[in-house]
């Protein structure tokens, strides 16, 4: 019997969304096991079931059934108001869509978080200064609009505000989403400087480049988990003479049903969005996961001919 404890323990967790008659089931007796300190990459195609998994990781939503032991204590059972306290408290959120006040400085929009909490005034800004001095954010950006800064600069920002309560857990829903590869390496960066700095993270991600940055991978299909790989090529778990990690390939074919040709790309990706939970409760999904075209056959087939005459 392992003594090892967990931040993160979760039990035949099942989510279902009720839409009128219709029921979407989001997690299907879902089994889970993170250690305080781990970084890991949650992969899946749009419609697996990783946007739901997070908001409830994050206390933003509870299971169907099931339990979620965050930190020792069942909290699939708590009420509004104990979730929205550990949401704010334990967790943090970063999303994609950033979530900044358009026209409030760098400083305010870190310092709002504090608003709900007991920090006395004189420490708030002290308490935004240091995680923004983690993060690398420039100090002559502080007193700027956030609508005045790039892509990368504004997700440093989102990082900050996400670190000012001082959270247990750390969760990044497509962080580098809507950033150019160079920026979006220098927001992984801040990442691995949190993690060497003791935090646990999840990182939400379709893309495997970015989920090489994570300890661990963990990919997602039709709410089950179908593999749950070290980023050193082995399952987790296992010897050192263990199968190797699904490479680029063997996770398209784990994260799909089926490669998509190029006239059924479209209506795929239609099928996956009617069959999603609602955007209420999934307002961070990610976009439907870019799946290689399956390439046309080399030549077309001839027409058929005319059968040819038979002699008697």
């Amino acid at each position: 019997m392992s003594d090892e404890t967990y931040m993160i323990e979760c039990r035949k967790l099942v989510k279902i969304y009720q839409t009128g008659d219709n029921e979407t089931l989001a997690l299907k007796a879902l089994d889970l096991r993170i250690k305080d300190g781990e970084y890991v990459a949650i992969m899946g195609h749009s419609g697996s079931g990783k946007s739901t998994l997070m908001h409830i990781l994050g206390a933003l939503d509870v299971p169907t059934s099931g339990e979620y032991l965050f930190e020792g204590t069942d909290i699939s059972i708590f009420t509004d108001d104990e979730l929205a306290d550990i949401a704010r408290r334990a967790s943090a959120s970063c999303f994609q869509s950033f979530n900044l006040l358009p026209r409030t400085t760098v400083l305010r929009n870190v310092v709002l978080p504090l608003l709900y909490s007991k920090v006395p005034m004189g420490e708030r800004e002290e308490k935004a200064e240091r995680v923004l001095r983690l993060t690398g954010l420039e100090e002559n950006r502080w007193d700027h609009y956030s609508n005045q800064l790039s892509g990368g600069q504004i997700q440093r920002v989102a990082i900050a505000r996400a670190l000012i309560n001082d959270p247990a857990l750390i969760l990044a829903d497509e962080p580098t989403g809507n950033l150019d590869t160079k920026t979006g390496e220098v927001i992984l960066g801040t990442f691995a400087d949190l993690h060497e700095k003791g935090h646990t993270i999840i990182l939400i991600t379709h893309e495997r480049d970015v989920a090489d940055h994570a300890q661990r991978v963990i990919t997602l299909r039709d709410g089950e988990i179908v593999s749950d790989c070290t980023n050193d090529g082995r399952p987790r778990g296992a010897a050192m003479t263990g199968p190797p990690a699904p490479d680029d390939e063997e996770l398209e074919r784990l994260t799909c049903d089926a490669p998509f040709d190029e006239e059924d790309d479209e209506v795929a990706a239609d099928e996956v969005t009617a069959q999603a939970p609602s955007a209420d409760s999934l307002a961070a999904e990610a976009s439907p996961l870019a799946i290689p075209a399956a390439e046309a056959p080399a030549t077309e087939a001839p027409a058929a001919e005319a059968p040819a005459e038979v002699n008697a």
